[in-house]
């Protein structure tokens, strides 16, 4: 029979940070407010909310780097909105934002969630940021509470793990 891991998306004592990006504010301040209310509703108490500005989203990951260093946070969400414009720029903030957070994720065993909203237009990012309903800030905020739920539960199965076998060689050697 199949052994299946999975995140609840329950996380009132988990201290959770957002990193929101000034840069196209007016979109970023609607996903901040879908992901708190996301984690409001999900049991996290706004006192377990650390919420930091940056400039745009090529500074995200800096900051979820310093935010996860401190080992304070069970998840890091970073929220931005990249809209396409006549030249090139768009692409290389897009990937260096998306190459730079995924780098912190991996190195620190932290999740930190990417909540950029990379569009073409200023409507596309508008539906995105809720207006129809569908607010990816709250999406991100969902996906962060699953994914420090599951990385909790993996910890501990290897808590577990590393006890048995401790305890298995102290009675093969005794």
């Amino acid at each position: 029979m199949e052994r299946f891991i999975e995140g609840s998306f329950l996380a009132s004592s988990h201290q959770i940070a957002i990193i929101t990006s000034r840069f196209n504010e007016f979109i970023t301040n609607k996903l901040l407010e879908g992901a708190k209310d996301c984690l409001y509703r999900h049991g996290v108490s706004p006192e377990n909310v650390t919420i930091a500005w940056v400039p745009g989203a090529f500074e995200l990951p800096l900051i979820a780097q310093k935010l996860a260093q401190t080992e304070q946070y069970a998840a890091i969400i970073c929220l931005g909105a990249v809209i396409r414009g006549e030249t090139p720029h768009f692409d290389y903030v897009c990937n260096e934002a998306a190459k730079g957070i995924a780098a912190v994720s991996l190195k620190t065993g932290i999740p930190i969630i990417f909540g950029v909203v990379t569009t073409n237009t200023i409507e596309q990012a508008i539906i995105r940021a809720g207006a129809k309903g569908d607010n990816k800030g709250w999406q991100a905020a969902l996906g962060a509470l699953e994914m420090c739920n599951l990385v909790a539960h993996i910890n501990s199965l290897q808590t577990t793990m590393h006890t048995t076998k401790a305890t298995t060689y102290a009675q093969k050697s005794a």
